[in-house]
C-alpha cells in the first residue's frame, strides 16, 4: 500500500512483484544523503550499492544492486523527504522472481519485442542522461546513452506499451 496525500490518490506503484515473497529479497538500506534529487527515481529503477547501507540511482561504471522500492520524487511524491528519514528499500530478485515494471521505470521509447524462438532477452539499466536508473534493453538502437555492463533481469513478457515483466537472471 502507499500512502499519499489525497491531491496523489492516482498514484500506482510502478515495481509490482509477482514472484518475489520467497524469490528476491527486500533489503533494508539508506538513500545516499549526498543523492541530490537531481532525477526522480521511481519503484522498478535501478540503484547501486554505495557505502556502508546506502544507495544511489546507478550512474556511469556503477554496478546494479537491486530495483529501488519506494519513490523519490517521481509523479512529485517524496515520502523518504515528507519524513525526513532516508529509510528505503532496494529489491534483489533470485533467479526465479518475476516482477512487472509500469513506465516511467523503463525506458518506453524502444521497442519492447518478447523473444520468440526460445532465446533470452536481457534488459540492463540506464547509467546516464535522463534516462539514468530507466530498464533498457541492449539490442535497440535507441538508447543513445550508456547501459550496464551487467543485466539486471531477463524480459519474459510485453504486457503493454506501458508495462513489461521481467524476472531474475539465471
Amino acid at each position: 500500500m502507499i500512502r499519499v496525500r489525497a491531491n496523489l490518490a492516482h498514484i500506482k506503484r510502478t515495481l509490482r512483484p509477482l514472484y518475489a515473497w520467497t524469490q528476491a529479497t527486500p533489503k533494508s538500506v539508506f538513500l545516499d544523503p549526498n543523492w541530490d534529487r537531481s532525477l526522480p527515481i521511481y519503484p522498478g529503477m535501478v540503484l547501486q550499492k554505495g557505502a556502508g547501507e546506502t544507495v544511489t540511482l546507478i550512474g556511469g561504471s556503477g554496478v546494479p544492486y537491486g530495483f529501488a522500492a519506494d519513490y523519490v520524487g517521481g509523479d512529485g511524491f517524496d515520502p523518504l523527504l515528507d519524513v525526513g528519514i532516508n529509510a528505503t528499500a532496494v529489491w534483489v530478485m533470485g533467479s526465479d522472481a518475476e516482477f512487472e515494471i509500469l513506465a516511467p521505470a523503463f525506458d518506453d521509447t524502444q521497442a519492447w519485442v518478447e523473444a520468440n524462438d526460445g532465446t533470452e532477452k536481457l534488459v540492463y539499466a540506464i547509467t546516464a542522461g535522463t534516462g539514468r536508473g530507466k530498464l533498457a534493453l541492449a539490442t535497440n538502437g535507441s538508447v543513445a546513452t550508456a547501459i550496464s555492463t551487467q543485466p539486471v533481469g531477463r524480459l519474459l513478457k510485453v504486457n503493454s506499451p506501458s508495462k513489461i515483466t521481467i524476472g531474475g537472471l539465471r
